[in-house]
Order: C-alpha cells, then structure tokens, then sequence
C-alpha cells in the first residue's frame, strides 16, 4: 500500500493549532506527527458526538472542521456516534443529572446527525463507529473489570462534581460511567488524538489514562472554544434557543448571523467557516480598522455561511432579501397568513397564538422596545386589543412578519 504524502511538520501544527484553545502535551502530537511522516501511516483523529437532540448547528460544526483540516492534512476521522453514551448524556457543566433518553429516540437523532456530518466532512475519508458496537455485547464481569481501570477520587476531581457535591446535588452512577465510556471509546478505536470541546478536556485526560492503562499510547487532546450563540452570552444550545442550525433556510440563517455581536465576528470566521489562515489574517484587520464598518465584514460572513451549507445562489438571494426587509424595511413576499377571528383580541394573545413570538412574554418585551408594528405603525401599548376586519402586516422585532386576515 502506498505511503500517505503529508504537508511538513510546521505546516501541519499550524493548521492544527488554529483556533486550538490547548494541545496537551504537544510535543507527544509532534512526535506522532514526525512519526506519520516518516512512515506514511496516518494518525487517527477521533471525535465524539452523542446525539441528545436532533440536528446540527454550527457549535458543533467547530469540531467537524477541525477534523476536515485533519483529513485534509492527510490523516484518518474517525467519529463516533454515542448511541450508548447518549442515553446518559455528558455531565459536563451541567448542575443537574440529565434525563435519560431511550435508545430509539438516541438512534434516529443519530441518522440525522450523521447524513449532516457529510455536509462538512468527506465521506470516503470518514470512518463512522456507533459505540453501542462494544457496549452492547459487554458482559457485567467485563464492565467490572474495565470500572476497576479509575478510581471514584479520580472522577471526582471533576470540577462540575465537585461543585453538585458541595451543594448537596445527586450525582448518578451513571453519570460516573460516563468519561470511563468516553475513555474506552479511545481504546476501541485507537486514537492517537481526540477531539473535544474546552468543557470536555477531563473526558479527554481520563482517555489517556485508560488507554495506558490498556497498553496503548496515549492520545494528545486538542481542545477548542465553546462557540457562543447569537444571544452573545451562553454557548449555543438548541434548548437555549440561541443557535443557528446548518439546515436552517438560507435568509434565516442570514438574519441570525446578521445578529451576532461585532465581537464574534472574527471568532465565527476563525472556528466555522473555511477562510485560509491569510485571509483570516485580513480579516482581522478590516476589524481593527476604525474606517471599515463591521456590519460590512458581518455580511461576508452570513455570505459565506450560507453559501457553504446551501448555495452561492442561495447566499446572493439571502443577501438580497436581507438588505430589502431589514435594512429598508420593505414587506418581504409570500409571508405567512394568520386567520383571527371576529371580534377583539389582545395583539399580545395573537403574536404569541401565530408563533410570530414564542410567547406572551417576548410579546411585551418587544413592544417596550418599540419592535413591534402594525401595518407600519409602532405598537407602543402592551395591553393593545384589536379587531381584524381586513387584511393587516404585523412585524415583531427584525425582519419577522406575519399577515393577519379575518377569519372566514
């Protein structure tokens, strides 16, 4: 079999280490990096995904590209779906035990997640593994013996651990099991680099340990920032509704990155999209030039964005239908109709019936902030009750509209 060609070793860490947070111990990974040059064997690069929800937005796209610079690099993905690991779900940062999902709910998130994966990674380079291929068959003597491998101080030295047992919280066994399910992941697969958020750099240690502990050389870990949602404070999550999904449509994706903080600007670029290192360099720049307007450097990205989970097509029309709702506040085509029926309502009760909002709540926050109109005039009235005898634009904050007609 022919040997793998691999870009030179500082070129190498130069791609790897972009947007890296930490590479622990690095000089183990460039060790193994001058070993798979020399050799033309490629190291195995592994990643974790439990699919607790279904769908992807763009925080886990930051691990799934790094891994595609990987595999450009030359060396070998390998993913693993947690459909066992799922069903506990990792207890990193959280304050309470998750509750636990059936493996049927677990499996057909899994087949979303995985046709997704595609959209970033190259499949003829990706070796998927379901870790329920080694669970499953595990008798309790051997899930004993792999226990015996940590000890319970050793786990608990997680800070989120320690934290629910300084505040009296309870933590489940299986909660315990996890990073040790996690670890052996790593044996069975035999990483030589694994992959995971900053949240997750215990799972990874405790990957290193275990591997050891079987005779294997230990994988270097690489972790990367959590990427934060378009609220511009928690880390995006699909239950924080603050994320922006890969299969969302083109103009709301457009909309949301549009909402992004300046501040993200340059992070965004740097962990999800596929600008080069110079390009990267420019744009960061452009940033710090006090004559360049940051909206502009914005819209190259929500340009790019799209472009790269849809279409260039896609992107330009998105583009477009951006700059004519948004900025010139023009009525958008085709926008959905609501039937209200005859006598007063409170428009508070039909924003959020119409799902204009997702609730009464958002409703008045949004018409504090003046956000709100009706056919072009500002709803400052919270308590506003209203009669629709014929057809009536309601918009609610940026670019959401929604044609409110009689019922018939």
């Amino acid at each position: 079999m022919a040997k793998t060609q691999f870009p030179p070793l500082e070129e190498q860490l130069e791609v790897i280490s972009r947007g890296a947070v930490e590479i622990t111990p690095l000089e183990e990974l460039k060790t193994k990096l001058q070993r798979s040059l020399e050799t033309g064997k490629p190291l195995r690069i592994k990643q974790g995904f439990d699919p607790t929800a279904p769908d992807i937005h763009l925080g886990h796209t930051v691990g799934l590209r790094k891994l595609r610079q990987f595999q450009e690099l030359g060396h070998q993905i390998v993913i693993i779906i947690g459909d066992y690991t799922g069903m506990i779900g990792d207890p990193s940062e959280r304050s309470t035990t998750r509750p636990r999902l059936s493996h049927e709910v677990v499996m057909e998130n899994a087949r979303t997640y995985q046709k997704q994966f595609f959209k970033i990674l190259d499949p003829e380079k990706t070796e998927i593994r379901y870790n329920g291929e080694w669970f499953s068959r595990m008798s309790f003597a051997e899930i004993m013996e792999l226990a015996s491998r940590i000890t319970v101080a050793r786990l608990l030295e997680r800070d989120d651990f320690t934290k629910r047992m300084a505040e009296n919280k309870p933590i489940s066994l299986q909660e315990l099991f996890y990073p040790l399910m996690q670890a052996y992941d790593s044996v069975m697969v035999r990483a030589d680099v694994e992959i995971g958020a900053t949240e997750q750099k215990f799972n990874l240690l405790v990957g290193r340990d275990i591997q050891n502990s079987f005779g294997q050389e230990p994988q270097v870990i690489l972790t990367l920032p959590v990427l934060v949602g378009t609220d511009g404070v928690q880390r995006m999550s699909k239950s924080t509704g603050n994320y922006i999904g890969i299969d969302e449509p083109p103009l709301n994706m457009y909309k949301k990155i549009m909402r992004l903080n300046d501040e993200q600007i340059y992070p965004y670029f740097e962990l999800v999209t596929d600008v080069s290192l110079d390009e990267l360099r420019k744009i960061k720049q452009q940033l710090e030039d006090p004559q360049v307007n940051p909206k502009d450097v914005k819209h190259e990205l929500a340009f790019r964005l799209v472009q790269m989970y849809h279409s260039l097509t896609a992107a330009k029309k998105a583009r477009e239908d951006y700059i004519r709702e948004v900025e010139h506040g023009e009525i958008p085509e085709n926008i959905p109709t609501y039937p209200v029926p005859k006598g007063r309502h409170r428009l508070i009760d039909i924003m959020a019936a119409s799902q204009l909002v997702p609730s009464k709540s958002v409703a008045r926050q949004l018409i504090r902030q003046r956000a709100v109109w009706l056919d072009g005039e500002i709803i400052t009235n919270e308590l506003l009750e209203i009669e629709v005898t014929r057809p009536l634009v309601l918009r609610a904050g940026r670019g959401k509209y929604i044609r409110l007609v009689p019922a018939e």
